[in-house]
């Protein structure tokens, strides 16, 4: 993963990198959130690391699951 760090790339690989994730996750038929979309946009400037956005959603996933039981 070290190639995706910020300081291993350029804000226009960052936008690529986004763009075939984004990619990805629509295959599954599903809009990203929000929030995701928030989070790429920090990354693709230079704001936060993919780890943090991973960390992030799980985190938040959780607290949803956590809710429903």
């Amino acid at each position: 993963m070290s190639k995706l760090l910020i300081s291993q790339t350029t804000k226009e690989e960052r936008k690529e990198i986004i763009k075939k994730a984004l990619g990805l996750s629509l295959l599954g038929n599903k809009m990203p959130s929000d929030d995701v979309l928030s989070m790429a946009k920090e990354y693709i400037e230079g704001k936060i690391e993919l780890d943090e956005i991973q960390k992030r959603v799980l985190q938040k996933y959780k607290i949803k699951k956590d809710e429903n039981k």
